[in-house]
């Protein structure tokens, strides 16, 4: 058994009917690569099933402290069948991309059950008119509660269930599996007892960070090299989302991306893709009528995964605030912006400490942070609270080389991510190949138009496209 940490505990907290709090893909296999052209459902199965053992999140899943006195535990599931978490589904003629959206959406929006280990996978048949795709391809829409997995460690968990080849083989257990027997109350509460137990050292560790935190802020503050984030401005994404989701995705060529990243001294891709995003969402607001004067917001997940914690499950992970210059119509001087804002987000992250939040989240009281994560949504305080952040962008991982699952080429790789009450739209990117996507993922009352805002990314990448090519070629 193994107790989840605050951070952790805190997404099952926020776990209700209308936020679901798990994270996800979407992959796509062309199945013309595995032996004899044809993967069956059954195949599928026993492929995960030799998988098992390479993480150990497929078969662990929650037990909670009686009266919720403590945070919950992993334990390995004495009741595990396989055959629960594995669906399969297929898409009626033509099996177009529209469908493919709207199906994953449809799942993304369903909770996970709660008393089984908190993951699943749908295979999708039937993608016969997907463009870029080949016939006879089949997704897999694959959904893992975030109290499990952060970005680096779900990109882990792929890993278990991909190889580099078509013909990859995995290599047996070290050891057999052995279930957990299901704990007593009095067990529970027992752990419960020794855990509180340890709170004086874990409260001295957190002082002494935080004054290292608070020196080098204050420090920062007073010679100007750092400067505190601000609100973000109030849009329709900064409301209570209702229980619906939508999906869609925009793939850009990498190598034309890199060329606009270029034409900014010191930029990274990931400038690249915010800036994208800001101008989008620019596009998007205006035509709504509703583009605020002020900057839109991102909250950007990075990961603080050292190399000794990759094999870890959970989450580690701090937050950037940055502004995407959605106030800014030129793409390359957007582009400079947010690139100093995307700078200065990082200088106050390491000077407030990135390993400070996640101290403080251990603190949670597991008591009352349900009631009040169910209190929030119930009494709209998205409505009356000023917002710190519009949208959620995330860099997720996945490599140049081509993958291969269930002896099937992996011709695509979409994100998919939760969005919650006041943030209400969840954009990934993905890199996989030489292509990199921005995968979105919003409530259907605030984004009933995706398909329209993956056009709005299109058009904010083809201005910045246009804009480098100008400066590449300007002779002065």
């Amino acid at each position: 058994m193994k107790q989840l940490s605050g951070l952790d505990s805190a997404f099952v907290y926020f776990e209700t009917a209308t936020t679901p709090m798990h994270i996800g893909s979407l992959c796509i296999y062309d199945q013309s690569t595995a032996p004899g052209g044809v993967v069956g459902f059954k195949d599928i199965i026993s492929f995960f099933d030799e998988r098992l053992h390479k993480a150990r999140a497929f078969r662990q899943r929650l037990v909670t402290v009686p009266m919720n006195l403590g945070h919950p535990y992993w334990i390995e599931d004495p009741e595990f069948d396989l055959e629960f978490h594995l669906r399969h589904i297929a898409l009626p003629a033509p099996g177009d991309w529209r469908q493919l959206c709207i199906l994953t959406a449809r799942l993304l929006s369903r909770p996970l059950d709660m008393n089984r280990p908190l993951w699943e996978a749908w295979v999708i048949e039937g993608l016969n008119n997907v463009e870029g795709i080949p016939k006879n391809s089949f997704a897999i829409v694959s959904k893992i509660h975030h109290a499990a997995i952060d970005g680096i460690s779900g990109a882990e968990i792929a890993a278990a269930v991909h190889g580099f080849s078509p013909d990859d083989e995995v290599e047996p257990p070290e050891t057999p599996w052995t279930p957990d027997r299901e704990p007593t109350s009095i067990e529970m509460l027992g752990r419960n007892l020794i855990n509180d137990a340890k709170i004086p050292v874990r409260l001295g560790k957190l002082a002494y960070d935080g004054v290292q935190s608070l020196t080098r802020l204050a420090t920062g503050l007073i010679t100007k090299q750092i400067r505190l984030p601000g609100n973000a401005p109030r849009t329709r994404f900064n409301d209570n989302v209702s229980g619906h989701r939508v999906f869609d995705a925009v793939t850009f060529d990498l190598n034309e991306i890199k060329e606009i990243k270029a034409s900014c001294e010191g930029a990274t891709v990931n400038d690249v893709m915010l800036t994208i995003c800001g101008g989008a969402l620019r596009k998007y607001l205006a035509s709504k009528e509703e583009l605020p004067d002020k900057s839109l917001v991102a909250m950007a997940p990075v990961s603080i995964r050292q190399e000794d914690q990759r094999g870890d499950g959970g989450n580690l992970v701090s937050v950037l605030s940055i502004p995407i210059r959605s106030d800014i119509d030129d793409p390359l001087e957007r582009l400079n912006a947010v690139h100093e804002e995307s700078s200065e987000a990082k200088r106050f992250t390491f000077a407030a400490g990135p390993e400070v939040g996640m101290e403080l989240a251990g603190f949670l009281p597991s008591t009352t942070t349900g009631l009040a994560v169910k209190a929030y949504g119930k009494l709209r305080l998205a409505e009356m609270i000023r917002p710190s952040f519009n949208t959620v962008i995330t860099n997720v991982p996945v490599g140049k080389q081509t993958l291969y699952s269930m002896g099937s080429r992996m011709v695509a790789y979409y994100g998919l991510g939760p969005v919650f009450h006041g943030v209400g739209l969840f954009q990934s990117i993905i890199g996989y190949e030489d292509k990199i996507s921005i995968n979105v993922v919003s409530c259907r009352k605030m984004m009933p138009d995706p398909a329209f805002y993956c056009e709005c990314l299109r058009e904010s990448f083809e201005e910045c496209r246009m804009g480098a090519r100008e400066v590449s070629t300007d002779p002065a």
